[in-house]
């Protein structure tokens, strides 16, 4: 008779077991770096968006900056992300292209979507950013397509999806996780969780309380945290992605939304919200924390030196995007398919 023998099954992710490394300076800067520049180029949309030249929706990732900055670095040039519509941090932490980001929210030519995508659509492929989708949860069977894809050809692409906590409301969520548990892809899910579809809480969604366990119980190694520490998201990421050959991961990390679902300041009149709640998330502040981090290591100089390098080549992408010549309207039919030539 042949012995069978029993794979071992290696203990479940857990954020305060995961091996933690001293993070390099560079490193730090470069986390931090990538907040500012998400932070600084929203505030400079809302300073030009009242003018009305901007033809696209806005939805702003204020408070979710240290999600994208630290899963971004720890993926580095390996990334296929697909995310959703709230997409400027993952986008800008993954590109830190300032120029093609502001024209492409003036619908300029020179836009990194040539002015057709707008906010909501913002992609580039040769950087990692596959594409951003407007309709809630379509990008996730994406990321599992490509992370099938990436197994065939053993490319070392590393497939991930961004998504809010009402993608988990559609039907293609769970046949997404189902399927990646059943053929083992190695996918990363990084679910964003402010506890609200629009306006809606999750209490008045969900039957279940904890996505995180249920997922669990497809056989996902999960790990959760809730905080705004960046350069602790990113030893957890860099530490999970190591375990990604033996299956998909799911992170799931929470945050506060700091603005309303389409970018404007919150007054909380609307009631679904606490003012304290906010208050309480807001000292925590992701970009203020990893300041005040470099400050105690003694980098002021640093730091404004980066900051003042990104508040100019901010004004200078906003400048130059007012002045960018608009897509000939012919261009409207250009990469419909695949293998069309422009005329």
């Amino acid at each position: 008779m042949r012995s069978v023998s029993k794979n071992k099954k290696k203990p479940a992710l857990d954020f305060k077991k995961t091996e933690s490394k001293k993070l390099s300076l560079a490193t730090k800067l470069i986390l931090y770096r990538k907040m500012f520049l998400s932070r600084k180029a929203e505030e400079k949309i809302q300073e030009e968006y009242k003018n009305d030249e901007m033809k696209t929706p806005m939805h702003m990732s204020m408070g979710e900056e240290a999600i994208a900055a630290g899963v971004c670095t720890a993926l580095g040039q390996r990334a296929q992300i697909f995310s959703t519509y709230r997409t400027h941090a993952v986008y800008l932490s993954s590109t830190e292209d300032i120029k093609g980001f502001f024209a492409e929210l003036y619908g300029k030519d020179s836009g990194s979507g040539g002015g057709k995508g707008g906010s909501m659509h913002l992609a580039d492929p040769d950087k990692g950013v596959m594409f951003s989708s407007a309709v809630v949860g379509t990008n996730i069977p994406s990321a599992l397509g490509a992370a099938f894809a990436n197994r065939h050809f053993k490319n070392k692409k590393i497939a991930v999806a961004f998504f809010g906590d009402g993608a988990v409301d559609e039907g293609v969520f769970w046949e997404s996780i189902n399927m990646a548990s059943l053929w083992k892809l190695p996918v990363l899910f990084v679910y964003e969780d402010n506890g609200f579809a629009i306006h809606t809480p999750a209490s008045l969604r969900h039957s279940y309380k904890n996505i995180a366990q249920v997922v669990k119980s497809f056989g996902y190694q999960v790990v959760e945290y809730s905080g705004a520490d960046v350069e602790e998201i990113f030893q957890l990421v860099r530490s999970s992605l190591k375990r990604l050959d033996n299956g998909p991961i799911f992170l799931a990390l929470k945050y506060y939304r700091y603005l309303e679902h389409v970018g404007t300041e919150e007054d909380f009149s609307a009631g679904y919200r606490d003012k304290n709640e906010f208050l309480k998330w807001h000292r925590k502040d992701p970009v203020k924390m990893q300041r005040d981090k470099l400050v105690k290591l003694g980098l002021v100089s640093r730091i404004l030196k980066l900051e003042q390098e990104i508040l100019d080549k901010i004004n200078k992408a906003v400048s130059q995007a007012k002045t960018d010549t608009l897509p000939n309207p012919k261009r409207l039919y250009f990469g419909v398919y695949e293998n069309e030539k422009e005329k």
